[in-house]
């Protein structure tokens, strides 16, 4: 299947609206979504839940085992920077089963958020793998910090901290980790493709501060529709 994205990579601050669109994306007939898209049947591959694991390890074996905590700290902040970076190669990782194991085409889904505090999209995009960067497209979800604010509040949920949908960072968390973004530093050099060694990675930016993805439907579509254009114009010229 030619006319499908081998890899999208989403990012975004949190709670700016990647899983909604995810979410919207997944419950579209398969035709619909090739046609309109050009995305396959996705498999998603989100950093979140390798992160929260950690944690839950760390509280095992603290508690449990009263031995020392691996990756993070008891307030639940990294032992070691890189460990970011980490993250991105476990997702390179398991996208090499993926394409070992699966039976037909897919649309890969990479998504993750970085600040500059951890290095930012800059740094993330390093530790791809060359095979990702040679056939990604990146779809950058903007919303200002405040919007990211509101929504990381509005959308947790104590009893769910693990849930892709209603997880949330505290208030000093978001500032420390996501207030400054670098997204329009990588990308200020050209307005549709970002260049990662021999890598050309096109990329286009849905605006999201007026919230279309938490209520979804129609203009959810309709500016993904515009978005996923652009994409593939870059994806078919690299």
């Amino acid at each position: 299947m030619p006319d499908i994205f081998p890899v999208l990579i989403l990012n975004a601050r949190p709670a700016a609206g990647k899983s909604e669109i995810l979410q919207a994306l997944t419950q579209l007939p398969d035709e619909v979504r090739r046609r309109r898209f050009h995305l396959g049947p996705l498999q998603v591959l989100d950093d979140f839940p390798l992160l929260w694991s950690w944690f839950e390890e760390d509280r095992l074996l603290e508690q449990v085992f009263r031995r020392p905590r691996l990756h993070t700290t008891p307030d639940e902040y990294f032992l070691h920077h890189d460990f970011w970076h980490l993250l991105i190669r476990r997702l390179c990782l398991a996208y090499e089963k993926l394409l070992r194991d699966q039976r037909q085409p897919h649309t890969v889904v990479l998504e993750f958020s970085r600040g500059k505090e951890h290095g930012g999209y800059r740094a993330a995009y390093t530790h791809l793998s060359p095979p990702i960067l040679q056939q990604a497209v990146c779809l950058y979800v903007r919303v200002s910090y405040a919007e990211s604010l509101r929504k990381n509040r509005q959308r947790f949920d104590p009893q769910r901290p693990d849930s892709i949908l209603q997880h949330g960072l505290s208030d000093a968390k978001l500032e420390q980790l996501y207030h400054a973004d670098d997204w329009d530093e990588l990308t200020q050099a050209h307005p549709t493709w970002v260049q990662f060694g021999d890598h050309r990675v096109p990329y286009a930016v849905f605006e999201n501060e007026d919230d279309v993805t938490t209520p979804g439907g129609a203009a959810l579509l309709a500016r993904l529709e515009t978005c996923t254009d652009k994409l593939w114009q870059g994806h078919l010229q690299r």
